[in-house]
């Protein structure tokens, strides 16, 4: 079988989905061979490389989709979550910062920009608890001049110094802190080193079980300085200080406090999913809490409102309160274009759309989704747009269309490599075509989407298009019957 960009790239986010990154790597690698430099691919790729560890390649994949895009925000937010990892917080927090004036509406690169500035605040202390005192005239030093002191410093010391300094090992109540459960594995690793003849064997592969033990010690090791800089003992001691004196100073609900309490609301909320009466309650008291906070205490005020009115609509379009659920979603469409949530305004057309097409109202619900067209992200977001919009112009009799929309659905179905796509838009390509009695090709579909329905599986699928084949095939049989000498 010919393996598309599109089916390798659906099986490496699988894989990768299921946590086996070495293999979703090999999948990406092909798919880059077939489309070299492709944004969307290297980007995949390089997560999968930083699950593996493997920052360096991480970053040159991150690096590669910016060169083909410099305002490509994914390969932004890739290359600082990659340097972030790498320990670089100031530089990762250059790149979340850019993210996030191209894109303000995705709260991910905002996480970025709190998580760095607390890391770097971590290494070197809080600016604001810094008082310079200008007792002498203050001069900048350059770095070199600063180099060569330390050099200078460091060649009049005695030679046993150094060598006390090097071989200095962190204390074990420090390391443990520092590696937390991983400590048990290095004090596994180290007592093996002791046993002789088990260093000097080999694996089957013929690698020394010395080198894979000394591997694994020095990674553990690297972890440990890696903490120590985003995190050191020193930085604990200040937190626990400065949370006393909050504590002090007053009592009073604070924005992480609010925030966790949301999170956990908005938890109990997705968990309520099943019961559509019992998450739209909960939604609705969430609303009003969250309307009589400030900005302030909840920095993404307007994207949680636009989100809780997007699934109190779908709990009420669940139990049947189609008025109640427009309004709804509508709220949610004005919150997000009056922020500018782009991908706000994208949920909100695609709900208003269903409710549309619920009631009846196909036209209005064409008009909605041919709206959200721009704003698809993905060639599988294409597919079922495409899909839904064919599917009401069937309902219109307006089968030429339908068929249009079908074909471009199974197009985008294609470059995805989606089989249950593929089958939905050419069983409607197929109904589309028996509207406008061209039987031969509609037959010839049917087939096609029956062998599609075999892969899925679905037999039910399967049953129905079996059903559709035969009164196709009587229809063709009586339409040459009036005319034998077409």
């Amino acid at each position: 079988p010919i393996v598309s960009f599109g089916s390798l790239m659906t099986e490496g986010t699988t894989l990768s989905r299921r946590g086996q990154h070495d293999k979703a790597l090999g999948c990406f690698s092909d798919a880059l061979k077939l489309r070299a430099g492709d944004k969307h691919c290297l980007i995949t790729r390089s997560k999968c490389f930083l699950k593996l560890g493997d920052t360096e390649n991480s970053l040159k994949d991150a690096e590669a989709s910016l060169q083909i895009d410099k305002t490509f925000y994914e390969g932004l937010y890739q290359k600082a979550e990659t340097l972030y990892a790498m320990g670089d917080f100031e530089f990762a927090l250059v790149f979340y910062h850019r993210g996030r004036r191209l894109r303000p509406d995705l709260h991910k690169f905002q996480l970025g920009i709190n998580k760095a500035e607390e890391a770097i605040v971590n290494c070197i202390g809080n600016p604001s608890s810094v008082k310079l005192e200008s007792k002498e005239e203050l001069c900048f030093v350059s770095r070199q001049a600063e180099s060569k002191k330390d050099s200078q410093k460091q060649q009049n010391k005695p030679k046993d110094q150094k060598d006390k300094k090097q071989t200095k090992k962190k204390s074990p109540k420090t390391e443990q802190q520092l590696l937390g459960e991983l400590y048990a594995d290095k004090a596994f690793l180290e007592k093996l080193l002791k046993d002789e003849d088990l260093m000097q064997s080999c694996t089957r592969q013929g690698i020394k079980v010395m080198d894979l033990v000394l591997d694994g010690i020095s990674y553990l090791n690297r972890r440990r300085d890696f903490w120590q800089q985003q995190k050191p003992i020193y930085a604990r001691v200040y937190e626990r200080k400065v949370l006393r004196q909050e504590l002090k100073q007053d009592k009073k609900q604070k924005p992480s406090d609010i925030s966790r309490s949301i999170k956990k609301n908005m938890e109990d909320i997705e968990l309520c999913r099943g019961s559509a009466e019992e998450s739209c309650r909960k939604a609705e008291r969430l609303l009003k809490k969250i309307e009589a906070w400030s900005e302030k205490e909840v920095p993404n005020k307007n994207e949680l409102i636009g989100n809780l009115h997007s699934c109190i609509g779908n709990a009420q379009l669940a139990m049947g309160q189609m008025e109640a659920a427009l309004h709804s979603h509508k709220m949610d469409l004005d919150c997000a274009r009056q922020n500018a949530l782009t991908d706000a305004v994208s949920r909100a057309l695609d709900n208003i759309g269903h409710v549309y097409a619920r009631t009846g109202k196909f036209q209005q619900a064409i008009n909605t989704w041919e709206e959200k067209i721009p704003l698809a992200q993905s060639s599988l977001e294409k597919a079922w747009l495409f899909h839904e919009i064919g599917r009401c112009y069937l309902e219109l009799d307006k089968a030429e269309k339908a068929q249009d929309y079908g074909q471009k659905s199974l197009q985008s179905a294609d470059e995805e490599g989606d089989v249950e796509w593929q089958l939905h838009a050419t069983v409607l390509v197929a109904q589309a075509q028996v509207k406008l009695k061209d039987y031969r090709s509609a037959i010839l579909n049917f087939e096609r989407a029956l062998e599609k329905a075999k892969l899925v599986p679905s037999e039910a699928a399967q049953n129905g298009i079996i059903a559709a084949l035969d009164n196709v095939s009587k229809s063709f049989i009586a339409e040459l019957e009036k005319n034998p000498h077409e």
